[in-house]
């Protein structure tokens, strides 16, 4: 029988239950203006993580076409700050239908 310290047992736990995906889009709701600076964060909302894809949502153009453009930075970006593949492609949309409270949705469909 192998041995595991408390952290790997926690980890192997996460990953057979599948939580390590929820649990991520929960801590990038929470943290989300910490992972992609104020001025992005002010300007998205809708963000949703399925299957490794980050769907996020703005309504101004210019910061659409840069996130487009940045696409693979910030997808390193993310990555790096949770240390594990988190995603692997981001959508950009622009629906207009704003949420009451910003970044949401990553709470209730992470």
């Amino acid at each position: 029988m192998a041995e595991y310290n408390i952290g790997d047992a926690v980890d192997r736990l996460f990953e057979g239950m599948h939580w390590n995906a929820r649990m991520y889009s929960i801590r990038m709701a929470k943290e989300w203006q910490q992972i992609v600076g104020s001025t992005i964060a002010k300007y998205t909302y809708n963000i949703s993580l399925c299957n490794q894809v980050l769907t996020i949502t703005t309504d101004v153009a210019a910061l659409k076409h840069e996130l487009r453009a940045g696409k693979e930075h910030l997808i390193k970006n993310i990555n790096d700050y949770f240390k594990n593949k988190v995603v692997t492609d981001i959508v950009i949309t622009d629906i207009a239908v704003k949420p009451k409270e910003p970044h949401s949705n990553l709470l209730r469909n992470g």
